[in-house]
């Protein structure tokens, strides 16, 4: 009885500590869970920290490459939309446009697929339906192109498309394009240039070419909400638009702005070949500079091209712009400059006469005036004169006066060798003597003095004939005005440089001998009643292969300065090897200038010169 007594006693005092014990395992075993799922979460959190922070990038191999998590979450939940970009205009200085984007198509025929109403279509019938809509192929024609890999039909207007659909016949497959247009194709095609028509866009000529990066919009990327919905077994795409509706319509307005105007160009163009027609000449061109800031509302070549079929040319050289690319002797048209020349040096006075006698040797090259056979020896003549008659001995007894050395360096103040800096692409420098050579040999400076032997672009004469007229600045020629809105706002502008190389008072005296020459000598063809115009024939003979001179092969042109009393243009027209006994600078060119200069008055209301009044004593 004691002993089972005392059994339950010590089995009731052991077990408290089984119990403590118990307690004690179970404690450590929820630490270790808990040490367990805290070494875990850290884990996770290292791993994620690694993952955005250290190395973003995802290297799974199914994951897209180099994106991280946040990236492809934002493309799940959005998507960009590219809306098209137009490239932006260019318009004239009165905002007439001439060159902009269109949509236009491109029509694909699939032959096995002319189904109309479930029931298959004849091609002969759908080549008959299209060649009433396309009116440019017969219907045996579009059979024959039927079976033809290719668009049967590219650059479609918008307005055939809806009576293309009127057919409502399975397998014309219609895509839309965008392509660049020019509404007034040929008309300005020497300055705008062109870009191709596939896919790349890339331009090519003109200001299309140098202005691209003034031409290209900034692209529109809008992004858009997304979400996902089961539909019928499938995942469907749910758009929000959210500020689409606010930022859809925020597109560039810009234009580039050109200094060309649209209605003087035409003129010239027109005036252009209407002479050059009369005169069977190869080629011809008019320039027009406004004298006070560089500016050129007109240039324009012949023959040129329609910039929107510049693919079906053959001849490339028509897409040259040779009035800034081609060099020529500038013959006659250089004489007021040499007079400016010897003027700013001294070397001769406004009023002096100066020996003619019709005929020199020099270096054993006997030189003539043109008229020499018919007028003889003149004597004595003043300086008008020389500039009236266009004598070549009066200017090479002026130009003797001044060293060779000077004239030679006066030629290079000019600028004639120095690259211009031209909104369009090809300018050629032009091409003096060696300076040694024209230093030592008389026969160079001799020919200088009347306009060979030396050779220039027709731009580069335009623009030393402005500084004349404006007083002596050398206004660098521009075509591009800056970018414009639709407001008439300017955004960019490119402002107007020059060098000064005359005096005003020399300029001046200058204009007026060249004045001379419309009212009594070779330029009076060019001659409008009731306005000062002042202006220089010139008739040069071209240098054939042989490298001799050509006396069937001629140059001609006239330059001008219009109006006198206050002179804001300066006009040149060029016309190569016109055909004919009395071609000269005074019978091709001469009438051209006129012509442009009369709607010029015509256009912008210019009046007669008044002779200001007196006062009275």
């Amino acid at each position: 009885m004691r002993k089972t007594r005392a059994s339950a006693l010590l089995n009731t005092t052991r077990l408290p500590k089984k119990s403590r014990n118990l307690a004690h395992q179970v404690t450590l075993r929820l630490l270790l869970v808990w040490g367990l799922l805290f070494l875990c979460a850290t884990g996770l959190t290292v791993r994620l920290y690694h993952l955005q922070v250290v190395d973003p990038v995802i290297s799974h191999e199914k994951a897209p490459k180099n994106k991280n998590y946040k990236a492809i979450a934002r493309s799940q939940q959005t998507a960009s939309l590219r809306p098209y970009t137009p490239r932006r205009q260019i318009v004239d200085r009165n905002y007439n446009v001439l060159a902009t984007d269109r949509i236009n198509y491109q029509l694909y025929v699939h032959p096995d697929l002319f189904i109309k109403n479930s029931k298959p279509v004849p091609p002969e019938k759908v080549a008959q339906d299209l060649a009433a809509i396309l009116k440019t192929h017969t219907t045996e024609e579009l059979l024959q192109q039927f079976g033809k890999p290719g668009p049967l039909a590219k650059n479609l207007p918008e307005s055939l498309v809806p009576k293309i659909r009127a057919l409502q016949i399975d397998g014309l497959d219609l895509r839309k394009n965008y392509a660049r247009f020019y509404p007034h194709q040929e008309m300005a095609a020497e300055v705008i240039g062109y870009i191709n028509k596939d896919a790349s866009r890339e331009p090519k000529a003109g200001l299309e070419y140098t202005q691209n990066k003034l031409l290209e919009s900034q692209p529109i990327s809008l992004r858009l909400k997304r979400s996902f919905l089961q539909l019928k077994g499938k995942t469907q795409p749910v758009f929000h638009p959210g500020e689409l509706k606010q930022k859809m319509f925020q597109f560039d307005d810009l234009r580039l702005q050109t200094t060309l105007d649209l209605r003087l160009q035409q003129s010239a163009r027109q005036a252009l070949k209407t002479w050059m027609d009369k005169y069977q000449a190869k080629r011809g061109a008019v320039l027009v500079m406004d004298v006070r800031d560089g500016s050129i509302p007109v240039l324009v070549c012949e023959p040129t091209y329609n910039p929107n079929r510049y693919n079906e040319y053959k001849d490339y050289s028509l897409f040259k712009n040779w009035a800034i690319t081609d060099l020529y002797e500038p013959g006659s048209t250089f004489k007021p400059i040499n007079v400016a020349i010897a003027l700013e040096a001294g070397v001769i006075t406004p009023n002096e006469k100066i020996e003619d006698t019709g005929e020199t040797v020099v270096n054993r090259h006997t030189i003539r005036n043109h008229d020499y056979p018919e007028e003889g020896v003149r004597g004595k003549i003043s300086i008008d004169e020389i500039l009236q008659y266009s004598s070549n001995i009066g200017m090479i007894n002026i130009m003797n006066r001044l060293s060779r050395s000077d004239y030679y360096q006066k030629l290079q103040e000019l600028g004639i060798e120095e690259p211009l800096e031209l909104d369009l692409p090809g300018y050629t420098p032009g091409q003096l003597r060696d300076e040694v050579e024209f230093s030592a040999k008389e026969i160079d400076a001799a020919t200088a003095a009347f306009g060979q032997g030396f050779s220039l672009t027709p731009l580069k004469l335009l623009q030393i004939h402005a500084a004349i007229a404006n007083g002596g600045d050398l206004m660098t020629p521009h075509l591009v005005k800056g970018l414009v809105d639709f407001d008439g706002n300017l955004h960019y502008e490119i402002p107007p440089q020059s060098q000064k190389i005359w005096d005003s008072k020399t300029t001046r005296t200058v204009l007026e001998m060249m004045e001379t020459v419309v009212e009594k000598g070779s330029g009076e063809n060019s001659k409008i009643p009731g306005y000062r115009i002042a202006g220089k024939t010139g008739t040069a003979q071209k240098i054939n292969q042989t490298g001799a001179y050509d006396a069937n092969a001629k140059i001609t042109s006239f330059v001008a300065v219009f109006p006198v009393e206050k002179p804001r243009y300066a006009i040149l027209a060029v016309v190569d090897e016109p055909k004919g006994r009395l071609t000269f600078g005074s019978t091709v060119a001469a009438p051209i200038v006129k012509e442009v200069i009369e709607t010029i008055i015509a256009h912008e209301g210019i009046p007669p010169f008044r002779e200001p009044k007196k006062s009275p004593l």
